[in-house]
């Protein structure tokens, strides 16, 4: 044989060899390594079905359950065996067509794999999971697995419990290394994420026996693979279930927030933001809907605006302009200064006044005066120790961040912001490097460039109520079976504000009770309690047809009642209302006087809460977007013909620096409304709708499970 022969017959058996040893490495692969195959084998012969465990059960203060849980079903199918189905008869019980079945199927196989168990329909209704009960067995493939489903008794706290949906692709690469998996639920705002781990429970796993024709039989070794559901643990808020009720009544047609706040503790009594909805609204097999209807909605239902929304503070500032004023020495409780109608320390009659006179401290807190409280602005950033208006406004800053103000407090719910204290640095950039008070003396009054949030300025009167303490305000009181993960600890903290004394506070205080005996509050009094206010008026503009206009005021209150051993201290807005007298401080003044009495007392005051619950303040443009939404409704549903109604421009809302209006300037972050097409049909009367409240025809009816 030839050398080129014996070297050709190497090559074909070094050949052969490789494909020898590919084929059984393959071969092992598959049989040992490869969990496709296995599944496929295991699901032939078990069957395995996850079993949901029961969320944690949250409570008000007064152990009423505000969020239960309730048994409901979802429809799962394995894609590997539901070949051959019945494709039209299922489809006609669950009202859809085959397109959207094979989308389903299809999705489903892509996702999570063709051989494992997954959610084809979740939550059924009752109707639904009856009608299924009954055919189920017609269906190959398809199961009906129980969930343990929300449920919200007193149809309150939206924005504060939060909603839980099922995990999507994005939530779960995000939660990777936490066990969750397709058909999951999980929390995803509010209470509901915020504690998600405490809530969620672990999942429990049952494996059954199929026979030869795939029908499940016995437990797989009486159950000795099986795991059982753990149940999340319970909540116990600071909430005051009736007070938010009230609240939210209150704030019925209305734009804006109530954080009320037992200063003692931090908890948090309640937390209104509105316009709300009805929770149950996003529960059940039609949550997806909703959602798409509420994030539609130009009020921003879904916005948590206590803790998401920015705004400056107007007059409720003044307090902490009082403190810092008294603390550094540039007044005293007796030091006077005269208000002929306007400021004129900085030669150009801003900001104005609308109570001129010749006030002290109490007396210029109660009237609000501009003058007053700009002079002493002035004063604190010009003292010549700190050599100009950089280090002066350090300084001051110093201050108000003790209060909390410019950071995050730390609250437990999502999507906290900051507020803005704004610093030398921001001025030197818009004046440059020789920037004076004057430059930022509409700051003086709450507006200018400084923004809280709703629950930093509640946290600000709890300061004040203390005499210079806090606890960071949270809605959780207690986790049943104790706080493993020690996410309350920061609540338990007790911050003190240093270098105030007392007598500081009580001058403060004075001026505070003196707003509500004779003052801006007067009309806002409380029969029998001694109450310390503030009330405030912000200015703001919008962008109306790329001009940008002066909108009606923001309407501020803050407080705490009552004065000796304060236990409630509470801050409101209400977004375009007007004086804060007129609107914020009747309604918080009725929560105050619920809370510390446990009810409204008197005819008198009863038709006050039937009063302000009527009233009607949904700013304009907010009644301009929804009469458009409605009118372009009727057209789709045939109700009205589009050569009815007429074009309307487009409304937006931004930020803005008004530096001519009267007062100062103002810069005022309004919440962006979902864009809203040049040219859009609109007729009717503006609408009227307080929530996105489901109808009772359209909610859930869920089976209730016995709670312990």
């Amino acid at each position: 044989m030839s050398v080129f022969n014996q070297s050709r017959g190497g090559v074909i058996q070094i050949g052969f060899g490789l494909v020898f040893f590919i084929i059984i490495g393959q071969l092992i692969n598959l049989q040992v390594f490869s969990t496709k195959y296995k599944l496929a084998a295991e699901n032939n012969a078990i069957y395995r079905k996850v079993v949901y465990p029961d969320r944690g059960i949250i409570y008000d203060r007064h152990r009423k359950s505000i969020l239960e849980n309730t048994e409901m079903y979802d429809l799962v199918v394995i894609p590997v065996e539901a070949r051959g189905v019945d494709t039209m008869g299922l489809c006609k019980l669950l009202e859809i067509d085959t397109i959207e079945f094979k989308k389903r199927l299809k999705d489903i196989a892509f996702k999570n794999g063709s051989v494992r168990p997954s959610v084809f329909e979740p939550l059924l209704s009752p109707e639904m999971f009856a009608r299924l009960n009954e055919n189920i067995y017609r269906f190959n493939g398809f199961s009906l697995n129980e969930r343990s489903a929300r449920i919200y008794p007193y149809n309150t706290a939206a924005n504060i419990l939060g909603y839980i949906a099922e995990v999507d692709s994005s939530f779960l690469r995000k939660h990777k290394d936490e066990g969750y998996e397709t058909g999951d639920y999980a929390g995803m705002t509010g209470l509901e994420r915020y504690y998600e781990k405490i809530l969620m429970g672990r999942r429990g796993v049952k494996r059954f026996v199929r026979d030869n024709k795939g029908r499940i039989q016995d437990p797989l070794d009486n159950g000795k693979y099986d795991t059982t559901a753990v149940a999340g643990k319970n909540l116990h808020l600071n909430l005051d279930v009736e007070l938010q009720q009230l609240g939210e009544k209150l704030m019925t047609n209305k734009v804006g927030s109530i954080v009320a706040i037992d200063p003692r503790t931090g908890g948090i009594l309640c937390m209104v933001s509105a316009p709300t909805y009805n929770p149950n609204y996003l529960t059940g097999n039609q949550r997806r809907k909703h959602y798409g209807e509420l994030a539609l909605d130009p009020r921003l239902p879904l916005l948590n605006r206590t803790v998401s929304t920015k705004y400056s503070p107007g007059s409720t500032f003044k307090t902490l302009v009082g403190i810092a004023g008294l603390s550094e020495g540039v007044i005293n409780e007796s030091s006077r200064i005269g208000c002929s109608g306007a400021f004129y320390g900085c030669g150009n009659g801003k900001p104005k006044c609308l109570d001129p006179g010749y006030f002290n401290l109490r007396e210029a807190i109660a009237h609000s005066c501009n003058t007053y409280f700009a002079t002493v602005f002035k004063r604190i950033l010009d003292q010549p120790q700190y050599g100009g208006a950089d280090s002066g406004l350090k300084k001051f800053n110093t201050y108000a961040a003790s209060f909390g103000l410019g950071k995050r407090l730390g609250v437990d719910v999502p999507s906290e912001k900051n507020g803005n204290l704004p610093t030398s640095p921001f001025y030197r950039k818009i004046f440059g490097r020789k920037w004076n008070s004057c430059n930022i003396i509409s700051n003086s009054i709450g507006q200018g460039e400084v923004q809280t949030t709703i629950v930093q300025l509640a946290n600000v009167m709890a300061t004040i109520a203390n005499k210079g303490y806090y606890y960071t305000p949270h809605l959780v009181d207690s986790i049943e079976g104790g706080d493993e993960n020690h996410l309350l600890d920061s609540f338990k903290i007790k911050h003190v504000i240093k270098g105030v004394p007392d007598s500081v506070y009580e001058d403060v205080q004075n001026g505070m009770q003196a707003v509500m005996e004779f003052g801006t509050g007067a009309e806002a009094k409380v029969p029998g309690i001694v109450v310390c206010g503030k009330t405030g008026t912000v200015q703001n503009s919008a962008k109306v047809n790329g001009v940008m206009t002066k909108q009606k005021d923001h309407a501020f209150f803050g407080a705490f009642a009552p004065r000796d051993n304060p236990r409630i201290a509470i801050a409101m807005i209400c977004e375009n209302a007007g004086f804060g007298a007129a609107s914020s401080a009747p309604i918080a003044s009725l929560l105050i006087e619920k809370y510390l009495k446990d009810s409204i007392v008197g005819k008198e005051r009863n038709a006050r809460v039937v009063e302000l619950t009527n009233k009607n303040l949904i700013p304009p443009l907010m009644k301009a977007a929804l009469a458009r939404m409605d009118s372009i409704r009727m057209v789709k549903l045939g109700l009205l013909q589009p050569k009815e109604v007429e074009p309307e421009d487009s409304i937006e809302e931004e930020v803005k620096i008004d530096s001519s209006a009267s007062g100062g300037g103002s810069l005022i972050e309004e919440k962006e409304a979902p864009p809203v097409p040049k040219k859009q049909p609109q007729k009717p009367a503006p609408s009227n709708r307080s929530s996105a409240i489901l109808p009772d025809n359209r909610k859930p009816k869920p089976v209730k499970k016995n709670v312990q």
